[in-house]
């Protein structure tokens, strides 16, 4: 039924002008468009809704997430554009905040200045996804 449909990703924010500039200015989001609503970005052909919250309840795993072919080189571009990289106790993390899975994915997380927690994956090989290394 929607296997063939495009996703469309949100994500909340109780502060447009601060969400604008980090998903924009910082991720370097292309910003589409913007109402009374939410702002809107394409995410590589993803339509990604901002949606303004009076109140974010930030969750406490991850909510989006980009496939890099180069964890190294964006953790490092994130946390040159002052984007800290989460560290998490309990789990075996590099210095840089990077992870590897079991199934031989490297992961880092940060924030958006609504607490919001996203992440950049490098994966493995994954030929239904067209994902390489």
């Amino acid at each position: 039924m929607l296997e063939s449909q495009k996703l469309v990703a949100f994500v909340a924010t109780r502060d447009p002008v601060r969400a604008k500039k980090f998903y924009r200015d910082i991720l370097g989001l292309q910003l589409v468009s913007e109402d009374e609503f939410a702002l809107v970005f394409n995410a590589a052909g993803t339509m990604l809704r901002v949606t303004y919250v009076p109140e974010v309840a930030a969750a406490k795993y991850t909510v989006l997430g980009w496939h890099v072919p180069d964890i190294v080189w964006t953790a490092k571009q994130l946390q040159n554009k002052g984007i800290p990289l989460e560290h998490y106790p309990g789990m075996q993390q590099d210095d840089l905040g990077m992870w590897n899975s079991p199934s031989g994915a490297r992961v880092a997380w940060f924030k958006d200045p609504d607490g919001n927690t996203l992440s950049v994956t490098q994966f493995p090989a994954i030929p239904a996804f067209g994902v390489a290394r």
